[in-house]
């Protein structure tokens, strides 16, 4: 059996258009490119091109039979154009990436801002730039790009998870709490299952002071897994803590 998703390169679909009304309306056949994975024996997933020759904006998935219709292959427009673009998109990455893991903030920013320059929407560059931005402590920065990455369901795919938990952990780290919560309660929606979510939300809320919802989520955390150690730590210090006296009722901190 084939492994998907296969990535089948670019598509260019052919559309007539009709401009203008009365005795001025003329017709004229536009095509568009599109970035092709095939996904399924019977599903092939869709997306535009933008004008730097890269997959960006919203993903559709078309049956086999209305793909083949409406779409032909473009080989070469793959390789001269597509091709190049995405590889340059991903050193790109790799370069920010590797800066902002040696603590090089200003190199990093360069990188990913050269990345969204070819894409602007694609989400690895943005969840770097916005590590670099909560770091930098430009926060009105950071917003920004959560609003780009809030609204992207690609965001809290799992092949992001690494690079998503990057982002989250600066923004926590820096007092950005209330972004911090929006973000991992987003990701919630998409993997209510997943205990490190909920070892974060925890992490966050014990920040913000609210004892209650902190222990609440690593209750979560542990029913999902059980053996995870560092929530069992966390989970007895704040026991602890509740029977010390040291926190108040109602959920806060002293």
């Amino acid at each position: 059996m084939p492994a998907y998703p296969q990535i089948l390169g670019v598509y260019a679909r052919n559309t007539v258009a009709d401009v203008g009304a009365g005795t001025t309306r003329d017709s004229y056949e536009q095509t568009t490119y599109w970035y092709v994975r095939r996904t399924g024996d019977d599903a092939f997933e869709i997306q535009p091109l933008n004008a730097n020759h890269v997959p960006s904006g919203l993903r559709s998935v078309l049956p086999k039979g209305e793909f083949i219709a409406a779409f032909s292959p473009e080989p070469s427009y793959y390789e001269r154009n597509t091709l190049p673009a995405i590889r340059s998109l991903q050193k790109k990455i790799a370069e920010g990436e590797e800066h902002f893991a040696l603590g090089r903030l200003d190199e990093a920013e360069r990188a990913f801002l050269k990345a969204l320059m070819i894409d602007e929407l694609n989400v690895p560059a943005n969840l770097g730039a916005g590590a670099v931005y909560a770091e930098k402590r430009e926060f009105q920065k950071v917003k920004k790009i959560l609003g780009i990455l809030l609204n992207n369901d690609e965001t809290f795919q799992l092949e992001q998870r690494a690079r998503f938990n990057t982002l989250g952990m600066s923004l926590r780290k820096q007092g950005m709490l209330d972004e911090a919560l929006n973000y991992y309660r987003k990701a919630l929606e998409f993997d209510a299952s997943d205990e490190n979510l909920h070892f974060n939300l925890a992490r966050v809320y014990f920040d913000k002071g609210d004892h209650v919802a902190t222990l609440e989520h690593l209750e979560h955390c542990l029913r999902i897994n059980p053996g995870l150690e560092v929530a069992q730590k966390f989970q007895r210090y704040c026991r602890k803590q509740a029977q010390a006296g040291s926190l108040g009722t109602g959920g806060a901190l002293r």
